[in-house]
């Protein structure tokens, strides 16, 4: 029998006042607004795929485990078809499956206290990440010479000449680059990026900084590779010459400020360029991973790449750490108790 405090609400009516809760803690500062409304758009989407007239309590682990295959399969419109203008959109990712998963958890978890639910049906649910296509792939980095492309395709769009067939404010060419060299080189979260102001880049000592307004309401400034900084420069001088009346860094052709949505398919129109050798399809935060993993794999100290991702506690690198081909074989050959003119056969 179920108990009497269970409430009858549909899908619907649980995920819009779910929704309401999570935007009020962004008054308070308890959640950041980006991941509010990231939680605000998966619940919605879920509402969508299980039917937003059914009673929420009546759902299974089968009805998640269908919700989950459904959205596994949806096409993830913030990507480029895998031709060129030929074919639907890929499906969603596996980050975006997992991101999908952990928001639809939330929701279950606050409906179960909240009183909507007699049992959290998630508990139930039997979809493996395998069914899936994968929840979490083994890797997320971008190989050396995967990030080499990319970042040298990038570095070639900073300097091409301006497509003269397009109009000055539809040449997003310099605007691509740079978005890829901040993602791959500084590691930003995608919210952090979307959310960079012009005011936010400062120079001290003759070394350009980005001043990052990241989660909890934490900022960290970070040094920005000589490079990277010039690209910035430069299409800082191209965006004074053709917008006004906006503070955002990063804006579309329309003069808007890019949304996260946008990032994904920036990414996908420069890889399209890269070497079809070196090219491997990666998503924002799997750059993110690029950075930390290649930064640690130089002997960056990690209390230092803590800072430049952002991260409150050392512990989590360990989460954005992938191992690298033939790194092993490379540190043994290096190994520092070996080396130098100390070894017995050069006395």
């Amino acid at each position: 029998m179920r108990p009497a405090e269970v409430q009858r609400v549909t899908v619907t009516e649980a995920a819009d006042r779910y929704v309401e809760m999570v935007r009020a803690k962004t008054v308070t500062g308890a959640l950041a607004p980006g991941t509010a409304e990231v939680y605000a758009r998966d619940v919605h989407t879920f509402a969508d795929l299980a039917g937003d007239a059914r009673v929420l309590d009546d759902l299974t682990g089968e009805d998640v485990d269908g919700v989950l295959l459904k959205f596994a399969l949806k096409p993830d419109g913030r990507r480029a078809p895998r031709a060129s203008g030929d074919g639907p959109a890929p499906p969603q990712s596996a980050a975006s499956q997992n991101r999908f998963r952990r928001s639809v958890s939330a929701f279950f978890r606050y409906a179960l206290v909240a009183g909507w639910v007699q049992l959290n049906p998630m508990q139930a649910a039997t979809v493996i990440a395998r069914q899936r296509g994968g929840l979490r792939p083994e890797r997320r980095a971008l190989t050396r010479e995967q990030a080499e492309g990319l970042l040298g395709t990038a570095r070639l769009l900073a300097v091409a000449a301006p497509d003269e067939r397009k109009r000055a404010d539809q040449r997003t060419e310099l605007r691509d680059a740079l978005i890829v060299l901040l993602l791959a080189t500084v590691g930003p979260r995608v919210s952090e990026l979307t959310r960079a102001d012009v005011e936010h880049f400062y120079v001290n000592a003759g070394v350009r900084y980005w001043r990052i307004f990241g989660k909890g309401g934490r900022t960290r400034d970070v040094p920005l590779p000589h490079e990277v900084a010039q690209v910035l420069d430069t299409h800082l001088a191209d965006r004074r010459a053709h917008t006004a009346g906006t503070k955002a860094l990063l804006l579309s052709w329309r003069g808007r400020r890019l949304a996260r949505g946008d990032v994904q398919a920036v990414i996908d129109r420069v890889l399209a360029r890269v070497d079809p050798e070196r090219r491997r399809t990666v998503t924002p935060h799997g750059l993110r991973h690029t950075t930390a993993t290649h930064l640690l794999a130089a002997a960056t100290d990690m209390d230092a790449v803590r800072r430049v991702l952002g991260h409150s506690d050392l512990s989590t690198l360990g989460r954005y750490r992938d191992d690298l081909p033939g790194e092993l074989e490379a540190a043994m050959r290096a190994h520092p108790l070996l080396g130098g003119p100390d070894q017995p056969g050069d006395r």
